[in-house]
């Protein structure tokens, strides 16, 4: 019986080694260590650390020291992030020019940079993003509850983060970032969607957020929207194309739960979208959509209607 395992496990371990075709053609061309999605978790958690110091660190009311602390996290972060960016170059499709490792690290230094030089306006939006979800629920009773258990806060520093990652055309790590804050809190916003000021997300389980949609300021989703697409367009070969294909929501929007907006239409400004409905056309500013009234209907026997 051992043998016979010991056999089962060898031509296993032999089969699995092999590289098939389709994983040859399935990874990067550069032979570089992968992004690891743990240092990426650390790398969340710097950005934390920085931006809600009090709450995700020892409170330090000496400004120095907490100046120091947070000069010691953005180190950390720099070095980390500049890592993990250059792991994830391989994956760009037009990097043509950066061929030397000495290059990669040079480009993927300069990229964290930026994105640390962006650190004041993420923290200035998540502040905002707090100061919303605060105001739109009667049942938070302070800011710190809001910070430290509400999923929104975690799945828009997140986003915030990855956002700003895409913009800078950082490949494979802004969507690992995103997809740790979705496996999380069931919140699923693709890095490349634009949200504005003050946007809140009440409860947010099942939210899900695509690609080119444009969210303005002072929305309010609540559980279970999505704002999605329609349908695709595809070039002469059949793959499909990348274009602007999810919802615009303007200013001042308010989107109840399970409500589907869907298409690349506009949701005017002041709107309010009632639950469970689709919407596939353009709403007007001031609007109010909701779905008709339900119908009275008996049943018979548990058959149904």
């Amino acid at each position: 019986m051992e043998k016979n395992a010991n056999d089962i496990l060898l031509k296993n371990v032999h089969l699995l080694s092999r590289l098939t075709e389709q994983e040859v053609n399935m990874m990067p061309t550069v032979e570089a260590p992968l992004p690891s999605v743990e240092q990426v978790k650390q790398i969340v958690t710097l950005v934390k650390n920085i931006i809600f110091p009090d709450y995700f660190n020892k409170r330090q009311p000496n400004e120095a020291i907490r100046s120091y602390y947070i000069g010691v996290h953005m180190e950390q972060l720099q070095q980390l992030l500049t890592k993990q960016i250059a792991h994830g170059l391989q994956f760009c499709e037009d990097c043509e020019c950066i061929k030397t490792k000495e290059q990669v690290y040079q480009e993927a230094s300069r990229l964290s940079l930026e994105f640390i030089d962006a650190l004041p306006e993420i923290k200035r939006l998540l502040y905002t993003d707090v100061q919303a979800m605060f105001d739109n629920d009667p049942a938070a009773p302070n800011y710190g509850e809001v910070i430290f258990c509400y999923p929104v806060v975690n799945t828009m520093t997140h986003y915030r983060i990855a956002h700003k990652l895409h913009e800078l055309k950082v490949p494979v790590i802004p969507r690992i970032i995103t997809e740790l804050a979705h496996s999380k809190t069931g919140i699923d916003i693709h890095p490349g969607a634009d949200i504005g000021e003050f946007f809140a997300i009440d409860h947010g389980t099942g939210v899900v957020i695509g690609e080119t949609c444009i969210i303005g300021n002072h929305v309010t989703l609540y559980q279970g929207v999505t704002l999605g697409a329609k349908s695709f367009k595809y070039d002469e070969h059949g793959n499909m194309l990348n274009v602007p294909r999810h919802p615009i929501i303007e200013d001042h929007v308010t989107v109840y739960s399970n409500a589907s907006i869907l298409g690349r239409i506009t949701i005017g400004h002041h709107s309010i979208i009632g639950g469970n409905i689709w919407v596939t056309n353009d709403v007007p500013p001031y609007s109010r959509i909701q779905q008709s009234k339900a119908v009275d209907a008996s049943f018979s026997g548990g058959l149904g209607i």
